[in-house]
């Protein structure tokens, strides 16, 4: 690492919304001076990209693995959300996080979870109170309470949920939100109650009415939710109020591009980029008070180095005056990675899937491709001797979830959008609980892709009649213990093989993942039930 040194290019000032020939001098990881000069170069200086709201294990890679592929694309720092391990192993897991994070030089910002569990209505492997979010807030590390999904909690004020955005305002940290679809009354009193973001909006005028009430708003695009389109000109009316993020990323896509992304097809589309890039490094900067570098003087030298504004090739990354990254390859070496888990499912059988007919229709869940939402399809159900059963011709298939966390009878539901003709996949990835969640054409291999899982403790799997394909995920049962580069080929090649099944979603596990996330309607599966996710409340498989 250099102690001093100076680079010179267009540096791209995003405090004070200018671009100028210059020079920066580095010294002893922070930035001396920035000096203007006639010195023409075709490259241009950026501050290093933040992701301004991302849950890192969905990448299936420890913070280490993450910020060896992250850097590559111009990326210093995430805000990041540790809900996922939370709901495992609870502040042992954030602990985990924050540990293994501090072992590469990347600017890991975490956040106090505020519901673990997400509901009361699933099992989780743990619980967060009032009491464990203030020890977290009172740390340094510590930056934000992180998404409040129980929005109901907040407009009827549940003690819990009060208590923990008092003991936010209490220690001067931002509330993160989640509240897709909330309008009128409801959302200017969750918003009243101290929430400052949101980074669930599916339309415009969704987000434009949150603006309004002095909400800022994350343009989402991940690799299942993907907002990025619909949400973008808000850039043009409100640049200061919104940020860029990912929210959830596959790790075959971060090694494709990051925060990088989304600036190059912005500017591309025409948007200025000085403001296209405020919305990914001064915003996120200021409104979570981050210790990353903006190219002033006395700022930490975070920065990253581009070809130019419109192809913008990332050709190089500092984080804190140090090379992290040059010509599309990572400087950051792998370390060792310790094993943290939660887990005690048994194996299942065939008679564990039996749905004896109660009725002639059935409520079905109705996957949509990119999104989180789900719609609820009423279906003739196809029965045979009174059993339930897949019926892939039509795109009705099981789906399960299994308590990972206790032995426990599991739920049976049905889902279509998923296009299965035969074969099954399984996951411990199911948001938010992370039981195991499978759907499949049929029951053998369903259960053959969730006692997969049983037998490596956590993971993803593939059951296609004789043949079985295994991601292992030994950290949680959301994150491998490996480089992060071998673990994208691996993911990659099992994806393509789930697709192979019949599927035409873009990410099948991904979208698997989110059957189970209750706090987003419509109709969603739980170990305890079947969900009503705008009642909040269960509901029968069987109508009326």
């Amino acid at each position: 690492m250099k102690t001093g040194f100076s680079i010179s290019g267009n540096i791209v000032d995003v405090v004070n919304e200018r671009i100028f020939r210059g020079i920066l001098e580095i010294e002893n990881g922070k930035i001396k001076s920035v000096t203007e000069t006639d010195k023409v170069e075709d490259h241009h200086i950026i501050p290093g990209l933040i992701d301004s709201h991302i849950h890192i294990e969905s990448s299936m890679l420890v913070p280490s693995e993450f910020a060896r592929l992250a850097v590559v694309h111009g990326t210093v720092a995430t805000v990041s959300d540790p809900h996922e391990i939370a709901n495992v192993s609870g502040i042992e897991g954030i602990n985990f996080m924050v540990r293994n994070g501090s072992k590469v030089p990347f600017k890991f910002y975490f956040g106090a979870p505020s519901c673990v569990p997400a509901t009361n209505f699933e099992t989780s492997g743990s619980s967060i109170g009032p009491e464990e979010i203030e020890i977290l807030l009172k740390r340094n590390e510590i930056k934000y309470l992180s998404e409040m999904m129980n929005f109901p909690g907040v407009l009827y004020n549940n003690a819990d949920v009060m208590a923990k955005l008092a003991l936010a305002k209490k220690y001067h940290k931002p509330v993160d939100g989640h509240a897709p679809g909330l309008s009128g009354i409801d959302i200017q009193k969750y918003i009243g109650a101290g929430i400052t973001t949101d980074h669930e909006c599916f339309t415009f005028e969704e987000a434009l009415e949150k603006i309004k009430l002095g909400m800022k708003i994350q343009i989402r695009e991940g690799s299942a939710a993907k907002n990025f389109e619909t949400l973008l000109p808000l850039l043009s009316l409100y640049p200061d109020k919104i940020m860029f993020c990912s929210d959830d990323k596959h790790p075959d896509d971060l090694v494709e591009g990051h925060i990088n992304i989304l600036v190059k097809r912005a500017v591309q589309l025409g948007y200025d980029p000085v403001k296209v890039l405020r919305v990914c490094t001064l915003n996120p900067v200021r409104h979570y008070k981050l210790e990353a570098g903006l190219l002033q003087a006395g700022d930490p030298a975070d920065f990253a180095v581009a070809d130019n504004l419109n192809d913008f090739n990332i050709l190089s990354t500092y984080i804190d005056g140090q090379l992290v990254a040059e010509k599309g390859k990572s400087l950051i070496q792998t370390t060792e990675i310790e094993i943290l888990n939660n887990f005690k499912a048994l194996e299942i059988k065939k008679k564990d899937l039996q749905v004896r007919a109660q009725g002639e229709f059935i409520n079905v869940l109705k996957a949509l491709d990119g999104q989180l939402i789900t719609e609820r399809l009423i279906v003739k159900a196809k029965i045979y001797e009174n059993l339930v059963e897949s019926d892939p011709d039509n795109d009705i298939l099981k789906i399960i979830v299994v308590n990972r966390y206790a032995e426990s009878k599991s739920t049976v539901g049905f889902v279509s959008g998923f296009g299965f003709k035969r074969g099954a996949i399984a996951s411990t990835v199911a948001h938010d609980s992370h039981n195991i969640i499978a759907v499949g054409a049929n029951d053998d291999d369903i259960v053959k892709a969730v006692n997969l899982l049983v037998q490596s403790k956590g993971g993803i799997s593939i059951a296609d009649n004789y043949r079985l394909l295994h991601l292992p995920l030994p950290v949680a049962g959301l994150m491998s213990d490996r480089n992060g580069y071998q673990v994208a080929e691996d993911y990659k090649s099992i994806n393509l093989a789930a697709k192979n099944l019949g599927s035409y979603l873009h990410s099948p596990f991904m979208t698997l993942s989110f059957m189970a996330l209750l706090v987003i309607p419509e109709l969603k599966i739980s170990d305890k039930g079947l969900f009503d996710g705008i009642n909040f409340e269960y509901t029968s498989l069987f109508t009326i």
